[in-house]
Formats: structure tokens, sequence, C-alpha cells
């Protein structure tokens, strides 16, 4: 676990699920990511992470995936895919998808020593996503790849 004074990023823990269970997003928000209810079954190398608060109060999660999927987004054999990320609708606009992003690239090196790469696909439409991600530090790699709701823009994070 890596912890800092506002957030910390954490492994899924069962302690976490009935909070996680109700993280809701608005409609224009939840076509773009899968709410961590739907990735209770995840496979080898996809790891479920938490953001949560000092008071250890889940606030946001995502995916990180050290799967073959990744060779889809990225020739790096050290690479690794965010997907499904998302803060709880009633803690957003608090910063805690900003603060959580931004300890990222401690929680992987800490986590996943050998990774030295986060790639993601963000949906040419969620202009609010692109413009958090490029905040923290990705990059338009100029890749482009048709997901199930059309065009995404595939960035990466050089760790």
């Amino acid at each position: 676990m890596y912890k800092t004074k506002q957030v910390e990023l954490t492994f899924y823990r069962d302690e976490y699920s009935n909070d996680l269970r109700r993280f809701v997003l608005p409609p224009e928000q939840e076509q773009f990511t899968a709410l961590p209810k739907e990735t209770v079954n995840v496979a080898d190398g996809q790891h479920r992470i938490i953001i949560v608060t000092k008071e250890d109060e889940p606030v946001g999660f995502f995916l990180l995936h050290s799967t073959d999927r990744v060779h889809e987004y990225s020739d790096n054999p050290n690479a690794m895919l965010l997907t499904a990320f998302s803060i709880n609708h009633i803690h957003q606009g608090k910063g805690y998808a900003k603060k959580g992003m931004l300890e990222l690239e401690k929680f992987v090196k800490t986590e996943f020593s050998d990774c030295d790469e986060i790639v993601l696909a963000v949906n040419h439409k969620n202009i609010p996503a692109q413009q958090l991600y490029k905040k923290v530090g990705f990059v338009d790699t100029g890749k482009r790849k048709i997901g199930r709701i059309g065009e995404q823009m595939i960035m990466n994070l050089k760790l």
C-alpha cells in the first residue's frame, strides 16, 4: 500500500466490497467505463486497485492489467494497461481522481517494479478524462483504437 496525506492506492480487499458495489456514475460517464461491481471476476494478471481517503473510505477504482491484452496498446513487454477508472459520483469534484492518478507512478514502481509504462485508451468524446490524464503526465501516443462506443485515443505514461 502506498500512502500520502490525501489518498492512498491499495489493492482490493473484501472489506471494501460493500462500498464498491454502491459506486454510481451518471449515464454520461458510465458509458465510458466499468463500475467496480462489474469487475468482480478478474483474471490472472488483472489487479483491482482502490483509491481510498486517509479515513480509509474507497472513493475510486481502476484495473491494472499485465495480461496479453496490454499488447493491443503497447509493444513494450514491461507495460501495464489501466482500465475501468472511476470515482464514485458522490466524491467527484474533490480532487480524488487527480490525487489518485498522481500516486500511480509510485504505486506501480513499488508493487510492479518491472513495469516502466502505463497505457490506457480514452474515448475521444470523454474530454474530462483526457484532461485528467494529461494533467498527471499521460501523453497521446498518436495511436487510435475503435472501442465499443467509438474511437479511442491511446495514451501512455513512461515511468
